[in-house]
């Protein structure tokens, strides 16, 4: 009964790592018979004289000892040489010299030797299918992956693609708003991937600027092909991103094209990316241009950039300053990123309000981080401080109603 049991365990043994995804033929009777050789050698302190034969298709194996004839008490190494009578028991007419081949039988090796083969193989494929997984998704870095939500954690994420692959998605990778439940299908693009002590680590990504742009070369026929490019990406993940595209192609307009007829090209991503909103704009190295574009929906009435520096200072007419700053200061941040220039911005000033004065002419009398305030959303000047509701400027500079008076005050006085 035992024996039985034995054989039974070794063609489950075979059949396991026969079924296993990603493992070519040639690597697996490669490795099958390195775990036989390792076992026989463990064995018999040699695998030399051992035949191994694999049989992937059939799904079993052969083993075959060969040995040397020699004179009847002149052996040596019973592993290795065989006595003449002794091999004339199985062919009569052999003679000493020669070799005696045999077929042995694994099973017959006894418990411990299938418990250590199994634990050989268990190992070997275990280390094949880390190497599978990692070069697998070390060439998929930066593309777009779709996997089933197995287990959520307070960190991180644990996902199943469609080969049983476990996937990571930490909580820092994901889009503020998003939302899942076990069994929802997850798009994300791979991160990196981490194979610390040949145990691989499969980090995905939503808020990767790259995710974005995997999302549009799916939804836009022409960035796929290569007409449109995208040259710059800034997100705010969840919230607001700005692209930037251009085309070589004259006839085709690239901002049109990435938008769809009535949006229908934008909506998905904006439905995957949890209602953010993006602004695609024209792409141009014409840099006081790119910066007046990346403000949209602002309009810019003049520009002073400073390209040693990668500083721009914008000057706008009031009613557009909190449209170039944005909610929270969101659509300046992007701008920034878009573009990679400081840009800070300024209500422009009349002809007639020349004499106007900069607000850091007044750092005697007001704290710094006062003027800084102020300055955040586009009031620069005395003027434009003093020409702005006192409410606004508590709610938009986030002051004290004693603070704004004071400076009210002071300003005032100036002109008085």
């Amino acid at each position: 009964m035992a024996k039985k049991e034995e054989t039974i365990s070794l063609i489950d043994t075979f059949s396991e790592f026969k079924e296993l995804k990603n493992i070519d033929r040639t690597t697996m009777v490669s490795v099958l018979e390195e775990s036989f050789r390792n076992v026989l050698a463990k064995m018999f302190e040699t695998d030399e004289n051992f035949d191994v034969i694999i049989n992937p298709d059939k799904g079993d194996f052969e083993i075959w000892k060969n040995r040397e004839v020699v004179e009847d008490g002149q052996v040596t190494n019973p592993h290795l040489q065989i006595a003449l009578s002794d091999a004339r028991k199985t062919v009569e007419d052999i003679e000493v010299g020669e070799d005696m081949t045999e077929e042995v039988f694994f099973e017959k090796f006894g418990r411990r030797a299938i418990l250590n083969l199994r634990q050989t193989l268990a190992s070997k494929i275990l280390e094949l299918q880390k190497d599978s997984i990692y070069n697998k998704y070390k060439d998929m870095i930066g593309q777009i992956v779709s996997a089933e939500v197995y287990q959520i954690w307070k960190k991180e994420m644990l996902l199943i693609d469609d080969e049983g692959n476990e996937l990571l998605l930490p909580k820092t990778e994901q889009i503020p708003t998003d939302f899942y439940r076990k069994g929802d299908t997850v798009r994300a693009v791979v991160a990196r991937v981490d194979n610390k002590n040949n145990n691989p680590k499969i980090i995905l990504s939503r808020i990767s600027p790259l995710f974005l742009q995997r999302l549009f070369e799916l939804e836009v026929p022409e960035i796929a092909e290569g007409i449109i490019r995208i040259m710059r990406i800034a997100r705010i993940p969840g919230e607001r991103a700005k692209i930037a595209v251009e085309t070589s192609d004259d006839r085709i307009d690239p901002v049109g094209a990435c938008v769809g007829v009535k949006g229908a090209r934008i909506h998905g991503i904006v439905r995957e990316l949890r209602n953010e909103n993006i602004d695609v704009i024209n792409f141009t190295n014409n840099t006081p241009l790119f910066i007046q574009r990346s403000l949209s929906p602002a309009n810019v009435s003049s520009i002073r950039v400073n390209e040693e520096n990668k500083t721009a200072d914008v000057f706008l007419k009031p009613e557009e300053v909190s449209l170039a700053i944005g909610k929270g200061g969101m659509n300046i941040k992007l701008a920034c990123m878009l573009t990679d220039y400081v840009i800070d911005v300024y209500r422009d000033i009349d002809e007639a309000q020349e004499e106007d004065i900069y607000l850091d002419e007044f750092s005697d009398e007001i704290d710094s981080w006062v003027i800084d305030a102020l300055k955040s959303f586009g009031c620069a000047t005395a003027k434009s401080v003093l020409t702005t509701p006192r409410e606004i400027l508590i709610e938009k500079a986030d002051l004290e109603e004693n603070t704004v008076d004071d400076v009210i005050n002071i300003l005032r006085a100036e002109f008085e």
